[in-house]
């Protein structure tokens, strides 16, 4: 049947037999990147639509990621919006937030427009820049923020990640300013007379054993209780960036419990990694804020599964090997993690018991989206919403390979480990993205 004989639906797809959110099995049809038909939908109801196979397989709204690192503009030896995009798209992700601590800083509008578009022109996964707070990440005068919210990038998020906003006065001014807006400060929370720059090493019995620089948990407590109070009182949104700390978690609790508007993120190295991995001294394992002890990584899965934590986001940090291979002290902070974040949450969590598909849903897609205000994602699998959608095989563990990565860097936490689950189809407005875990 040619494309324009009647009953031919062009650029279709159906889903067939899939288990959404891993419960009820059902037909998908795809028709003009919406979904159309929920259900039982015959291949001759559905035309010449392209059709997915998907006995077996877990169907997902697709997921988001609050906290990417694309490093370009001024790091294109490490990772590009493209190759970021495709490791992105490769992990089940059909949009994610690029942080601003570029070269030069995405602190105006123009340089927001320019990461949007260059996320356009990928094409793989819906890019949304962050904006930074302050100009240049100096933590002094406020950024943009006007400016890079009415911009085209429609920036919502603002962070100096990588660096906190340590000027209380600051934040304050932050929160006031973005609030007119229905933005949200993201906060990198590191008080820096607690825990300096060369801090590297959860400060404990491992700091003192390798004789690295104490990074302990309060340093980072004490600056998300400081901006959850600065929330409540400018009735603004904070939310909390990489939380690694049981401490942490009794703040956000408390915080919750009273009404403030503050939300939160793990990422899954702290929800698996520990600090003893640092006994080897392998820079792949400096990561900031850093890993912490075994009660600390319960204490984050607990709070992500009971909704303390609102969200996963991979922090993926890529770095050239040049800024990586150094003594431990001297080497890069960060990880690679946006194609192997869904299998982290699969091992740590589902197999666990203690989440299950429609809460992976929840930490990896829903909330994200709304945190960030992304209307299109995030979204039920239902008639009428955008199609974008990931394909999950529960069934089909992977052993990850660094060298296999469609990211330019090799950073790799997780190479040589196995993790359960796998991506096989990522759709975005129903354009077909991955198929079969290989970029289409």
């Amino acid at each position: 049947m040619s494309a324009d004989q009647p009953g031919e639906r062009s650029g279709s797809v159906l889903i067939k037999g899939a288990s959404v959110l891993g419960e009820q099995s059902a037909d998908v049809l795809v028709v003009d990147g919406a979904v159309a038909e929920v259900g039982k939908v015959s291949k001759a109801a559905a035309g010449g639509a392209e059709v997915i196979d998907a006995d077996g397989l877990v169907l997902l709204p697709g997921l988001v990621d609050l906290h990417t690192h694309l490093r370009e503009p001024g790091r294109e030896d490490a990772e590009t919006v493209r190759t970021g995009s495709a490791a992105a798209a490769v992990g089940g992700y059909t949009a994610v937030l690029a942080m601003a601590n570029t070269n030069p800083v995405t602190d105006t509008a123009e340089a927001a427009e320019r990461v949007f578009d260059l996320g356009r022109q990928a094409g793989l996964v819906d890019v949304h820049p962050v904006g930074a707070v302050t100009k240049g990440l100096a933590g002094e005068e406020l950024a943009e923020l006007g400016l890079m919210a009415r911009s085209r990038a429609g920036v919502r998020v603002f962070s100096d990640d990588g660096k906190c906003v340590a000027d209380a006065r600051v934040m304050r001014r932050a929160l006031e300013y973005v609030k007119a807006f229905g933005g949200v400060i993201s906060q990198h929370a590191q008080e820096p007379t607690l825990a300096g720059p060369s801090a590297c090493c959860h400060e404990g019995e491992w700091s003192g054993k390798l004789g690295l620089p104490g990074w302990p948990g309060i340093a980072e407590e004490v600056i998300v209780a400081r901006d959850v109070m600065l929330a409540r009182h400018t009735g603004s949104r904070v939310h909390v960036a990489h939380a690694s700390t049981a401490g942490t978690v009794e703040v956000l609790r408390w915080a919750k419990s009273q009404g403030i508007q503050v939300t939160a993120e793990v990422t899954p190295h702290h929800l698996l990694l520990t600090t003893d991995l640092l006994a080897g001294y392998d820079p792949t394992y400096k990561v900031n804020p850093p890993l912490r002890p075994t009660e600390d990584v319960e204490a984050l899965r607990a709070a992500l599964a009971d909704g303390t934590i609102d969200a996963v986001a991979t922090d993926h940090a890529p770095h050239a090997r040049h800024d990586k291979e150094h003594a431990f002290g001297d080497a890069a902070f960060g990880m690679l993690g946006l194609e192997t974040a869904l299998g982290v949450v699969a091992t740590v969590m589902v197999e666990s018991g203690a989440m299950g598909w429609a809460d992976v849903a929840r930490v990896m897609a829903t909330r994200p989206a709304e945190i960030a205000g992304l209307t299109d994602h995030g979204r039920p699998v239902a008639p009428g919403e955008p199609a974008n959608l990931v394909l999950v095989d529960p069934a089909a563990p992977v052993t990850v390979d660094r060298d296999a990565s469609v990211s330019l860097s090799r950073n790799n936490p997780w190479h040589g480990r196995t993790l359960a689950a796998s991506v096989h189809t990522t759709l975005l407005r129903g354009a077909t993205t991955v198929r079969e875990g290989n970029l289409a």
